[in-house]
């Protein structure tokens, strides 16, 4: 039956609490009139040729890349995409899609997000579970762009489905054969996590709200999130429904409660006009930001909403210019670079409000806030990228971050929406913030940033605090190390510290050397003494008699295997992979092992040098760690995963920079432009970033400060253009003529002019002048001397 005037405004009247704000709000002022037209000064469609069309968004949704297709605008808070039933939403091997859902993270390993999945469908309704009522698909019929997605399906009569997006709202367009029963089913029930509880209520005859209640993510946390849409139909619904697990109400409503929830709207698409528009909002604080949202940005076409997102992301890309190399390196380029720009994400509405980790409603003053923090792998390449090409928004996530600590009680971890997972171990947040603040980005607010991570370095959160911090803070502060403790139980939900101990240890020690760096600058001169010498408590988990790194037990002895490709206590990883994560103290880290040439012989081993002389994309493809998840039991190089990406870089410390280069360069040929283009995870950007850092030939060697290692690029020539605010000059360059036809070594290299026999450079230098290499096809005697190599804290003076 029709709702139109006959349904009138009852569904006000009967509106529950959590839906009454949104009920008021949208019958205020025409708050959700019909989508208009686009305004006169909408950007234009994007031309051919440009950076965009370089961009492959499939690439990394096959062999557990897990990236996502669908459109979303750079750090927006919607990313509506399709899930083809894989964990983590979409996979490139799979030919269903079972709904377009609104909220994705590029690249995690578990479960997250997937939140209300909408489905375009025809006929009746005869099953409320996605899996069920999916639909098949050939990838001879869908396409993506940055900003938009389309696909036609193989059953329900060929209907057709085209994505776009705002920051807050996602748009879709659905096409359907000429039919009575033409549907738009909105699941409230199904995620990619768990959904614990939902509600889905039909407002009008244009109109369906939800609320969304979850948690999850690798493990199940106690602490769960709400996200609150409203979705916006162009036209009135020629009929609607709700469903409760499998009873389906035509004409329903209201559903409320646990287990699969529903609506759908049906139209009557038999009078030749069969293209559907619906427009979702997304608010994490309340119905009414949701309606909030939708009036400030779901009001223009689908296709003016389209060609903004395209604009958007053209100018985004067009801040670096890579000139030179293949066209497939340009296109994986501008692709990572795409992925990179996609996370962190907006967690405030259009007024500014936003759910902090207290749960409670706050307002932003001056910066936007951002959510969504992988830290333990954006802390060594993303951060630094998103530092030099989009500084205001780096600002802002790093203020985000201080309001999380004093909105919440302690910074985080690993937080997604409003709520700490706890996932990964160490303490990725200092060098992140220590990051932004070595960047100038937190002038102003210093001495508040430095307050919270001394908290956080000096303690462990209290018991009644969902965040683990470092949970192993007590033990690694008296004896020097945190303790392998495999069989001791979580006290919260997450990753576990002691479970990972010797590689906890390693990250609480460059978090150390970071924070010193920050202190000394600060005036903290005793704080920054301490520091620097518990950045040195790398030591304390090095065993003489195997020359690596080795967990201790509670009692103080090493423990588990000797054999270092066979070590336990190191997360993701081997004593061999985090053999190099000491940047603070690499002379220090040498010594350990014998010396600059005994290091160069083990650094040798560890990427199968000769071999990878012989055929460096067979033995990056077959000699090194592959596989998304192929974690332990290996002597060698792992570039699918963060803990050891900077090992590359540790031949600046040796004086052997060509083999840097020989190793990046090798480690380039395993991002393709095809599905299965991204090593492992990309996480949140990380991966991506590592290839357009490398790419463009710098290399953040110790993260949390501002020293960028060198190596050649992979293109002759990469500007940036950059803030002035920030950077004045507005702009860098990284010349390296030859170096994209394969003059891979650096036989001289120039800043601003001047020589540079150093194989590093500061942030500082950035702002000053223009990188240049002479390249050549040999290696030279460049950044060979014991003065090149990349500073290390206890020796760097100020």
């Amino acid at each position: 039956m029709g709702i139109g005037a006959n349904r009138g405004g009852r569904g006000v009247g009967r509106d529950t609490p959590r839906l009454a704000a949104l009920a008021a709000a949208a019958l205020c002022a025409g708050l959700l009139g019909a989508p208009q037209a686009a305004s006169a000064d909408a950007p234009a469609p994007a031309k051919d040729g440009q950076l965009t069309d370089l961009v492959n968004p499939f690439i990394g949704t096959q062999n557990e890349g897990n990236t996502f297709p669908g459109a979303a605008v750079p750090f927006g808070m919607v990313q509506l995409s399709p899930d083809t039933g894989h964990n983590t939403g979409y996979n490139w091997d799979q030919n269903t899609i079972r709904g377009f859902s609104s909220v994705h993270l590029s690249g995690v390993g578990c479960a997250l997000g997937g939140d209300l999945p909408v489905m375009p469908t025809t006929g009746d309704i005869t099953s409320t579970d996605n899996e069920k009522y999916a639909a098949t698909f050939s990838h001879d019929n869908e396409s993506a762009s940055p900003g938009s997605y389309k696909v036609a399906f193989d059953d329900y009569g060929g209907t057709t489905a085209e994505l776009t997006a705002t920051q807050r709202t996602g748009h879709q367009r659905y096409t359907f054969p000429e039919t009575g029963k033409a549907n738009v089913l909105l699941n409230s029930g199904q995620a990619l996590h768990k959904v614990t509880e939902s509600e889905v209520r039909v407002l009008d005859d244009r109109t369906i709200a939800t609320a969304i209640t979850g948690r999850g993510f690798c493990q199940d946390t106690e602490k769960e999130y709400t996200v609150h849409t409203l979705t916006r139909f162009d036209r009135p619904f020629d009929g609607h429904g709700t469903w409760s697990g499998d009873e389906v109400t035509d004409g329903g409503d209201t559903s409320s409660g646990a287990g699969r929830r529903g609506a759908y709207a049906r139209f009557d698409t038999r009078d030749g006009d069969r293209d559907v528009e619906a427009v979702t909002s997304l608010s994490y604080v309340d119905a009414k930001g949701a309606a909030r949202n939708m009036a400030a940005e779901g009001t223009r076409s689908f296709d003016a909403t389209r060609d903004a997102a395209r604009a958007e992301w053209e100018r985004r890309l067009g801040q670096v210019r890579a000139e030179g190399g293949s066209e497939e390196r340009r296109r994986v380029f501008y692709s990572s670079l795409y992925r990179a720009l996609l996370h962190p994400n907006t967690g405030e509405d259009v007024d500014g409000r936003y759910t902090g980790w207290d749960q409670k409603i706050h307002r932003s003053e001056g910066f936007t806030y951002y959510q969504n923090w992988s830290l333990w792998d954006t802390y060594r390449t993303q951060a630094q990228l998103l530092a030099l090409l989009a500084p205001d928004e780096s600002r802002d996530m790093a203020l985000s971050l201080l309001r999380v600590d004093e909105e919440g009680g302690w910074l985080p971890k690993w937080g997604y929406g409003t709520v700490e997972t706890n996932i990964m171990t160490g303490d990725p947040v200092t060098p992140f913030l220590t990051n932004a603040y070595r960047q100038g980005l937190l002038k102003g607010h210093e001495e508040d940033a430095y307050r919270v991570l001394k908290k956080n370095a000096d303690g462990v959160p209290p018991a009644d605090s969902p965040y683990v911090g470092r949970m192993g803070n007590a033990e690694y502060l008296k004896d020097g190390y945190v303790p392998f403790l495999p069989d001791r139980e979580k006290e919260k939900p997450g990753d576990s510290d002691f479970h990972h101990g010797a590689s906890a240890t390693l990250e609480y020690a460059l978090a150390d050397a970071a924070l010193a760096e920050m202190a000394r600058d600060l005036g903290h001169e005793e704080d920054a003494a301490r520091y620097a010498e518990r950045s040195r408590n790398y030591r304390t988990v090095f065993d003489e008699s195997t020359g690596f790194f080795r967990p201790r037990d509670g009692e103080g002895a090493f423990t588990g295997p000797e054999d270092p490709a066979r070590s336990e206590g190191f997360h993701e990883g081997t004593a061999w992979q985090y053999m190099w994560l000491t940047p603070q103290d690499q002379p220090g880290m040498m010594s350990l092992v014998g010396g600059r040439e005994a290091t160069g012989k083990r650094l040798d081993s560890f990427f199968a040098y000769e071999q990878l002389l012989a055929d460096p994309e067979k033995t990056a493809r077959e000699v090194w760690v592959n596989g998304p998840y192929d974690y332990y039991n290996a002597d060698k190089y792992n570039p699918q995963n963060e803990p050891d990406l900077i090992a590359p870089y540790t031949y600046l410390s040796t004086g052997e920079p060509w083999k840097t280069t020989d190793v990046v360069h090798a480690a380039l040929t395993l991002f393709t432009d095809g599905p299965d283009g991204v090593t492992g995870n990309d996480d949140l950007g990380t991966m991506s970033s590592w290839m357009v850092l490398t790419g463009m030939g710098i290399f953040p060697v110790f993260p949390g400060t501002d020293t960028w290692g060198l190596s050649t690029p992979a293109f002759d020539k990469v500007t940036l253009t950059l803030d002035r605010k920030w950077y004045p000059r507005g702009g860098f360059t990284v010349d390296a003529d030859g170096a994209g036809e394969g003059k891979r070594y650096i036989r001289s290299a120039s800043l601003g002019g001047d020589d540079l026999p150093r194989t590093w450079i500061t942030t500082d230098d950035i702002r000053r002048g223009d990188l240049s290499f002479e390249t050549g096809t040999e290696p030279s005697d460049w950044g060979t001397g014991e003065d090149a190599a990349p500073p290390s804290t206890p020796l760097r003076g100020r």
